[in-house]
C-alpha cells in the first residue's frame, strides 16, 4: 500500500497516467479501499499457447470513485463480465481499474497510476 499517498482516507495528490502524465483524478476525490480484484495485465505476456487466455494479476489497493463523472480523463472499455475497464482517455493505456455495471461504482488501482504533478519518466512509455 502507498500510505504516503493517503490523507484522511482520500488521495493526497492528483492521480495521473503513468504513461502520458494525463490527469485522471484530482486530489481528495478518491476514497482508499482494499479489495482483492483480478485485473488483466496491462501488457499481456502470452506465456500460454492459447491466445484467447487473458493473463491477470490480483490487485488490492484502490481509489473508490462513487461517480464516473468525477474522473478527468478516463475512458471505458466495452462491457466484459459485468465490468467496464478503465483506461487513460489520452493514451488508451490500461486497464487502470474497473467500473462495476451493477453498482455504477469505479475502482482505480493505485499500482497502475502515478501520484503527483511531476512528469513521469517510464521506459515503457509508448512512442
Amino acid at each position: 500500500m502507498c500510505e504516503n499517498e493517503i490523507l484522511n482516507n482520500k488521495n493526497k495528490q492528483n492521480v495521473r497516467c503513468r504513461y502520458c502524465n494525463s490527469l485522471i483524478l484530482r486530489k481528495q476525490q478518491g476514497e482508499y479501499t482494499k479489495l482483492h480484484i483480478d485485473l488483466p495485465l496491462m501488457h499481456q505476456k502470452n506465456t500460454t499457447k492459447d491466445v484467447n487466455t487473458i493473463e491477470t494479476e490480483e490487485l488490492v489497493d484502490f481509489w473508490f470513485v462513487n461517480d464516473m463523472f468525477i474522473f478527468e480523463n478516463v475512458g471505458f472499455s466495452n462491457t466484459v463480465d459485468k465490468r467496464k475497464y478503465l483506461i487513460c482517455a489520452d493514451c488508451e493505456m490500461g486497464p487502470l481499474g474497473y467500473h462495476d455495471i451493477a453498482t455504477k461504482k469505479c475502482y482505480l488501482a493505485l499500482q497502475r497510476v502515478h501520484h503527483g504533478n511531476e512528469q513521469v519518466k517510464n521506459e515503457n512509455t509508448p512512442t
